[in-house]
């Protein structure tokens, strides 16, 4: 498996998302070759300028090492597409994300899974209707998955653990 170092620190670079990971993968054959390539081999990759540019000047700046303390020091875990921890069904969408920062355990029961997820500003019968979907979903052993908003998630998850069920919160952004 290769260096999770690589992968937070590609994950910490503007403009590279998961298609320009999986370039980098297939050019170089694992991160660390690309986070340590000149310009002209990630333009053979297939990186446009601005995301060159960035790269640089991240390498110059980020001590990886530092980084992954940050991550552990909060008590995270980094699954990569290379995990065996990563979701295999997240794994298979098209474009999924290349790392996933996981605070607490995702089991075998997450295979079963439903995302709910909705409106910040929900009415109090679109709550009442994701509580009890969620609540439902949960007595019947389904992991609810859900963002952290107000609203529809929040609703979801609270009503996903009354029932004594497990929830996984997305965050669509980093740390």
């Amino acid at each position: 498996m290769s260096d999770v170092r690589y992968w937070l620190g590609f994950n910490l670079v503007p403009h590279v998302g998961p298609v320009r990971v999986r370039a980098l993968l297939a050019h170089f054959g694992n991160l660390e070759a690309a986070w340590r390539a000149d310009a002209a081999n990630l333009r053979a990759a297939g990186l446009p300028q601005n995301a060159i540019q960035e790269l640089q000047y991240r390498r110059q700046r980020l001590d990886l090492n530092a980084e992954l303390r940050k991550v552990e020091d909060h008590g995270l875990q980094i699954l990569t597409w290379e995990s065996d921890g990563y979701p295999s069904l997240l794994r298979n969408i098209d474009q999924p994300p290349p790392v996933l920062y996981v605070n607490g355990e995702i089991t075998s029961d997450d295979d079963w899974a439903v995302a709910v997820v909705g409106t910040r500003n929900a009415t109090s019968y679109g709550l009442r209707v994701a509580e009890r979907f969620a609540g439902a979903l949960a007595e019947n052993n389904v992991t609810v998955v859900s963002g952290l908003a107000l609203g529809v998630d929040g609703a979801a998850h609270r009503a996903a653990l009354r029932a004594g069920g497990r929830t996984i919160a997305v965050l669509g952004c980093g740390l």
